[in-house]
């Protein structure tokens, strides 16, 4: 009776080790192995064996993209604006080892990263380079920690900025800036139509006197070439000189053959 019951504990010790010797890694994962408290070997996807009671699985960890979102924080330009930037973080791990040994949390050193590089980046910009030149701030954050986390076996696959804004306080201020100007233009403007139009008044006074005058000259010539015209007329009608009479003479015949001729 009790070999049996030595013979069933002991087939049960075999079952049981032979499970704890066999591990079924998921897809999109990856175990790490530790061999007595160190590092022994990383566990692909699919059905795997280890040495039970020896070596332990110590981190699942994903494969998959994970998306870090990086919490908003107050950045001072270089001329000492107050901004609210925040980011978006697209990372893959490419050595898991590298990942779980390489640092305490990695998630938590990313996301401090991003945000201390964030603020070096912004820090250098004015405020208004600063909040139009999303793609520049971008470009420069990817290169500025991508060799950093490659040490820890992740590679960095995209970064976003979520959101660039001015603090409250800097948006009034902004707000009552826009407002003055657009007042000091609306006023520009007004002096710029007012300044035309007296212009343009004194240019139709000054075209109108001007054709005024022109006309008094044009009617003080007419009448002087009446004026002459009689004159020579009344001359010629009370000289008594020969030529003067002759003149005459010569036109009254003229009329007389050009009363005939039309007679005839």
């Amino acid at each position: 009776m009790e070999s049996i019951w030595i013979m069933g504990a002991l087939l049960v010790g075999i079952a049981v080790t032979f499970f704890k010797g066999v591990r079924q890694v998921p897809q999109g994962s990856k175990w790490v192995v530790q061999r007595l408290g160190k590092y022994n070997s990383t566990l692909s996807p699919g059905l795997q064996f280890i040495i039970p009671y020896i070596d332990t699985v110590a981190y699942k960890v994903t494969t998959k993209d994970i998306v870090l979102d990086i919490p908003s924080q107050e950045v001072i330009t270089r001329d000492n604006a107050v901004i609210i930037a925040n980011a978006v973080a697209y990372i893959n791990i490419l050595s898991p080892e590298k990942a779980v040994y390489g640092v305490e949390d990695y998630e938590i050193a990313i996301r401090n990263l991003v945000q201390t590089s964030l603020r070096a980046i912004i820090g250098e910009m004015a405020l208004d380079d600063a909040l139009s030149s999303r793609d520049q701030i971008k470009a420069k954050l990817k290169a500025g920690i991508s060799d950093d986390i490659a040490d820890w076996g992740i590679t960095l696959k995209n970064v976003e900025i979520q959101d660039i804004k001015p603090s409250d306080t800097m948006q009034q201020a902004m707000e009552a800036q826009a407002s003055a100007e657009r007042h000091r233009r609306a006023t520009v403007t007004r002096a710029d139509g007012e300044k035309h139009a007296a212009i343009l008044e004194a240019e139709g006074r000054l075209e109108a006197s001007r054709r005024d005058a022109e006309a008094t000259v044009v009617l003080a010539e007419g009448t002087s070439r009446r004026c002459g015209w009689s004159m020579r007329r009344w001359a010629t009608r009370n000289c008594r000189c020969s030529t003067c009479s002759a003149n005459a003479t010569s036109r009254r015949c003229n009329r007389w053959r050009r009363r005939k001729t039309a007679s005839w």
